[in-house]
């Protein structure tokens, strides 16, 4: 068998083809190579994997380290940022109030029964009752309650809030009364020729100095048949559902 073999791979040598035992056994060869290629090279990565796991493992855990790092840097400038615009507000209120106390709003009323919100200074840092409170926009209450580290302070909104007020074009005189969201401008002349736009600022009164912004009007109420006065709705110039920062006006001595 052995010299059949050959015989017949000496003949298809001698006509230049390759025989059918010989492309077979290459075949086999090629795949046995291919196959203890993977084998070794599934081993040396089982091995390096194996090698590398602790220091994976460590790095893996610092990057998870730097990660929540970068998360808290971020909370924090984003945080800063939104705290700009109060910065801005406390220190405009402040620039046009130089006398003022500069306080922080902590609190609210939760059932939104009454427009109250407390500030954290009070009688030790020389607030008063009926000290007017504001912003830089413009007017937001005055306090109706100290104690000797807060106050609350009642909106301009509030039902319960009464100032005097005057229409700065034609200098009418009027009370701002709260609606619970906007203010009511009352008892204004009938001969004022009120326009929606115009400002509304504060009479002098106790709690603020004339001439502090309460908000412009923003709808004219129909006059009834022989009525001695108008009346209008003012929108408050200060953000009251946002409130952050305030500065309270020491009364006139």
């Amino acid at each position: 068998m052995a010299a059949l073999v050959a015989l017949l791979q000496l003949d298809f040598a001698r006509a230049g083809r390759t025989s059918p035992l010989t492309a077979t056994v290459t075949s086999v060869s090629a795949y046995l190579q291919l196959a203890a290629s993977l084998v070794v090279n599934g081993v040396r990565g089982g091995f390096d994997t194996v090698v590398r796991t602790p220091g994976l493992a460590s790095e893996n855990g610092r990057l998870r380290a730097d990660n929540a790092e970068l998360r808290k840097r971020n909370d924090e400038m984003q945080e800063q940022l939104a705290r700009i615009p109060a910065a801005q507000d406390i220190a405009a209120a402040k620039l046009a109030h130089p006398d003022g106390i500069a306080a922080t709003v902590i609190g609210y009323d939760p059932e939104a029964a009454t427009h109250v919100v407390t500030i954290d200074h009070g009688a030790v840092a020389g607030v008063h009752r009926d000290d007017g409170v504001v912003t830089a926009r413009g007017v937001v209450g005055r306090v109706v309650e100290v104690s000797p580290l807060s106050s609350k302070v009642l909106l301009v909104t509030d039902a319960t809030s009464k100032l005097p007020a005057v229409v700065q074009r034609g200098r009418w005189w009027a009370i701002a009364v709260g609606t619970s969201t906007r203010v009511k401008l009352q008892y204004v002349s009938q001969d004022a020729k009120l326009k929606v736009g115009f400002r509304v600022v504060t009479g002098e009164g106790r709690s603020f100095r004339a001439g502090i912004l309460i908000g412009t009007i923003k709808q004219l109420e129909p006059v009834s048949a022989g009525a001695l006065d108008q009346t209008a709705i003012v929108q408050p110039a200060a953000d009251l559902t946002a409130l952050s920062n305030v500065v309270v006006l020491p009364q006139k001595i």
